[in-house]
């Protein structure tokens, strides 16, 4: 089949999948005006893919079929297949400004890392590895738009796994796995195709039974998504530009008493190989996150720079300071770009668990640190990826955000409507009173409505909290770094200086 058209996207949502939203079961949610948006999106981003101007960079032959897939399922060993996979989903990130996190490129990179680790996950029982690979097929000859769910529900986090009514196995059957329980956070569930469900917090001795790793299809008899409340609320696109085209969905998984078909789950009630799924990926996950970033970051700068022109800053010092940093901090990531994609080459050619090392029930093989989200990674592999995500962008993204604020000040509040530059009795006025530098007053609400919906409205604020949260708590991960051996490096560093000067 290979690569699908948006219309072949979009009907495959048809599918009595139970999806509900402030209360109601949505029975068909391409039907359902808050969907429709984010459906267009993507349904743009498949035709995309059938375009000449686009298809070489987004699509490649599929090694078996030789139909065209996507660039983001490439196996990456080699620089040139890197650079193949960078340019595709650098322009797909592009198409969507860096603003959804779960664009079809994440969860293909996902899969992709689960089959290079299909001898880790094959290590106990053959099958897993093998349903891994076959799973990665699928996804992509089908090109398949996924979800994923990985955290336990937040309910008392000073308790174990158990207080959580977190998913787990009730029983094993001839058919598969009986599971039950939920898990959060879905984003983009409403809309997409397949849901996979894998590891995040290591689990310990006794725990498993939440050790498991699978995927269903998001149709599947037992399992109900309930959304967070949208934000595409019908608005024209004058007026909330971004919140009508790109809000994603979240929503929590409830699983009651799913069967999972044992050639659909990748790790069952082993705990050192479920502590080991996400530090043994080479990384193809986080460095399409590094690169959505980047894009995000740019977009956030350019249009800093929009505000600052529309009213008049760019004269000013101080103004020109601040945008200028911002620029700096593209640089910064486009070189993490680089950096990363060199980390993930070296990790799918040198896999980890294939030397005989064993890790113990914590996660510790190697560097993996016990005790926090496996995403974080493995410090003798190189982090630098998994640092860019979990560090340099949630601080890069409060100081762009910090800067858009600055920049626009009251402007960004004083916005009139659509309706209103319609009304021939207030226009004028409008036109008289609010234009700005060289612009019409349409002209610089419509800037400044851009900026207020990335940073001001629902949509915005859940852009804000989703990039601070992307890769887990930011101040956890700087406790984790601390115990690291680049700390221990940096302190013996110093010593040597000390010590040199008693000689």
């Amino acid at each position: 089949m290979g690569t699908r058209t948006g219309r072949e996207y979009s009907e495959g949502l048809r599918d009595n999948r139970h999806i509900y939203v402030k209360g109601e079961l949505v029975r068909d949610v391409t039907q359902y005006p808050p969907f429709q948006g984010v459906i267009r999106t993507l349904a743009d981003l498949y035709d995309r893919q059938q375009e000449p101007q686009s298809r070489g960079a987004l699509t490649t032959p599929s090694p078996t079929s030789d139909n065209p897939v996507s660039t983001s399922f490439v196996l990456a060993k080699t620089w040139e297949e890197m650079e193949q996979r960078v340019s595709g989903e650098r322009l797909r990130c592009e198409f969507t400004y860096g603003l959804m996190g779960r664009l079809p490129d994440f969860m293909n990179a996902f899969v992709t890392d689960m089959a290079a680790i299909r001898p880790l996950l094959g290590r106990q029982r053959p099958e897993f590895g093998e349903n891994a690979w076959r799973y990665y097929e699928l996804c992509r000859e089908k090109d398949l738009c996924l979800t994923h769910t990985l955290v336990d529900p937040q309910v008392d986090r000073s308790q174990g796994v158990e207080a959580q009514d977190a998913l787990r196995i009730v029983k094993e059957t001839d058919a598969g796995l009986l599971v039950r329980g939920a898990r959060m956070l879905s984003t983009l569930a409403p809309v997409s195709d397949e849901l996979w469900v894998g590891p995040y917090m290591p689990r310990k001795p006794g725990q498993e039974d939440y050790a498991l790793s699978f995927a269903v299809p998001v149709a599947t008899p037992g399992l109900k998504f309930i959304c967070r409340e949208p934000y595409d609320t019908g608005r024209s696109a004058f007026d909330r530009p971004l919140s009508g085209r790109f809000d994603e969905g979240d929503a929590i998984a409830v699983f009651d008493d799913v069967l999972v078909p044992w050639e659909r789950v990748f790790a069952a009630r082993d705990i050192e190989i479920h502590n080991l799924i996400a530090p043994a990926f080479p990384g193809y996950t986080i460095l399409q996150a590094v690169i959505r970033g980047a894009v995000k970051l740019r977009f956030l700068t350019g249009l800093a720079c929009l505000v600052a022109q529309t009213v008049g800053r760019t004269e000013m010092p101080r103004y020109q300071e601040m945008l200028g940093e911002l620029v700096g901090l593209v640089e910064l990531a486009e070189g993490l770009i680089t950096a990363s994609a060199r980390d993930v080459l070296y990790n799918a050619n040198h896999p980890l668990g294939h030397e005989g090392e064993k890790a113990d029930t914590a996660a510790t093989s190697r560097g993996v640190m016990p005790g926090l989200g496996t995403l974080f990674g493995v410090a003798s592999r190189g982090m630098v990826g998994i640092t860019a995500v979990r560090l340099f962008f949630p601080q890069a993204m409060t100081q762009a955000i910090n800067t858009l604020r600055l920049m626009g000040s009251s402007g960004l509040i004083m916005t009139p409507t659509e309706q209103d530059f319609a009304n021939p009795q207030i226009s004028p006025l409008l036109e008289r009173h609010l234009h700005g530098r060289d612009v019409s007053a349409q002209e610089r609400v419509r800037v400044m409505k851009l900026a207020w919906d990335v940073i001001g409205t629902e949509f915005g604020g859940r852009q804000f909290q989703y990039e601070w949260f992307f890769a887990g708590d930011p101040v956890n991960s700087r406790i984790v770094y601390y115990g690291t051996d680049r700390r221990k490096e940096c302190t013996a560093l110093a010593q040597q200086l000390l010590d040199s000067l008693k000689s």
